[in-house]
């Protein structure tokens, strides 16, 4: 059976990766000349590559780390310690960390929140744990239930103190949505917390060895090639073509020498959910399925690439900045493979929220970063012979995943459509991982599934 999916990105691949297993011929179309959706990365002239985003794998990504080893590129991951690492605002080029113990969870989690003592009293301590209670016995059901509330909301009501909120949640919030707690669902950081309090290596990280367009995506590509597949970039679709009964009979595609029309047995949008409500049919419009996806909106985010003169730190992990602008950061001169340089630090770090920035200049952007920096790393910033930047790309993306505030969750479609040979897939639609690359491969996993139990397998 013949599938044509709209969009190369994690959730577009995976899908097509997994009909190649189901014995299916499935051709993906692309817009842009890069793999990877959310995940892109381009070359600059000088070799080096630059990023959509800074892409940190876990430990609780089982979709993910399956897709690795099936493709046989597990061992492209690098394995960092088994730590969290924060900044310290007030004592500035100093750190604390939540270091985890090789021991079973959740006593590794509990272990390392009791060993840190920089950033919660032992009161505070005992208060959140004892507030993390219900969504440990009650596990999913009950994370869910929870998006009626934000996550500060979350913690007024489970009488934990605000100050637990600024030390840590603040950064892992705008970590794991590009915004604060006061805005975030509380679904989003309890579904993360369950993951790492209940597997012993759920929290544990892991960086790509280069750059994921091509030691990500393009083995996908390869995959799916071999199996008799088609990846086609500059691909981008004009229009979803209805027959006088609703279903899809071809996705227009618009090209240089004029449209082309594709046919195929079943249609696939792997857009993010931005761009798709643009691209409905006016007699889907009027349909309740769809007109769901009217309370998801993508979220702004902004990362940066720094290149500097010298090491600023000689970390080989991500690092939280509880920065009021920044969210993370990591010396990509340390964490990745290809980009290492033992003489230099390149940065690469999100500026979060970003509602705020993503209309100005990138020379605005990077003058209020290095702002931070310094209080980063004032020890390469002060005195005569300050660190000195040599090169910047900005990458904005004024819709990245949906903004996960309160409610969204009843808006999440399930992958199969009212039309019949019609799907969705993106980390937007219903899974229990939220928007990440681990949705968007379990997303395309169980899109791949719905085909295959709806038209059958060839």
């Amino acid at each position: 059976m013949r599938v044509a999916i709209a969009g190369a990105g994690l959730a577009g691949l995976s899908c097509a990766k997994y009909l190649i297993d189901g014995g299916h011929t499935p051709v993906v179309l692309e817009r842009r000349d890069v793999l990877g959706g959310k995940v892109a990365a381009w070359k600059d002239a000088d070799g080096d590559w630059y990023e959509t985003g800074l892409h940190v794998f876990f430990g609780a990504y089982p979709n993910m780390l399956q897709l690795l080893q099936e493709l046989g590129i597990a061992d492209r991951l690098q394995w960092k310690e088994h730590t969290m690492i924060f900044n310290q605002p007030t004592a500035p080029g100093t750190y604390s960390r939540f270091d985890f113990p090789d021991i079973p969870a959740p006593w590794n989690g509990i272990v390392a929140i009791l060993r840190n003592n920089d950033m919660l009293t032992w009161p505070e301590k005992i208060s959140f744990g004892l507030g993390l209670i219900p969504a440990i016995l009650k596990g999913q059901s009950y994370v869910e239930e929870m998006d009626r509330y934000s996550f500060r909301e979350w913690l007024k009501k489970q009488k934990v103190p605000p100050r637990v909120e600024r030390e840590v949640f603040i950064a892992m919030s705008k970590a794991l949505n590009f915004i604060n707690p006061d805005e975030i669902s509380a679904t989003v950081l309890l579904t993360a917390l369950n993951r790492f309090l209940q597997e012993k290596n759920g929290s544990k990280m892991a960086f790509l060895d280069g750059s994921p367009t091509e030691r990500l995506c393009q083995p996908l590509v390869d995959y799916i090639t071999k199996g008799g597949g088609e990846v086609r970039l500059q691909a981008p679709v004009k229009e979803f073509l209805l027959d006088d009964d609703g279903r899809v009979r071809g996705f227009l595609i618009r090209g240089d020498g004029g449209d082309e029309l594709l046919t195929a047995d079943a249609y696939v949008s792997a857009m993010p959910v931005d761009p798709l409500k643009l691209m409905l049919p006016k007699p889907w419009q009027e349909m309740e399925y769809f007109q769901q996806l009217e309370g998801l909106e993508g979220v702004p985010v902004i990362n940066l690439h720094l290149w500097f003169d010298r090491k600023l730190t000689d970390i080989d992990h991500l690092l939280f900045s509880r920065s009021p602008l920044l969210s993370v950061y990591a010396d990509m001169s340390n964490t990745c493979r290809e980009y290492a340089n033992p003489d230099k630090s390149m940065l690469e770090l999100v500026l979060a929220p970003a509602a705020d920035w993503i209309g100005k200049s990138d020379q605005e952007i990077v003058e209020a970063t290095l702002g931070e920096l310094e209080k980063l790393f004032p020890q390469h910033f002060g005195g005569n012979n300050p660190a000195k930047l040599l090169k910047y790309h900005v990458v904005k993306t004024p819709r990245s995943v949906y903004k996960a505030t309160p409610g969204r969750q009843q808006h999440r479609p399930h992958q199969t459509t009212p039309i019949a040979n019609f799907y969705l897939t993106g980390d937007y639609t219903m899974q229990r991982y939220l928007a990440s690359m681990e949705g968007a491969v379990l997303s395309g996993k169980l899109t791949s599934e719905a085909i295959n139990s709806n038209l059958g397998s060839a």
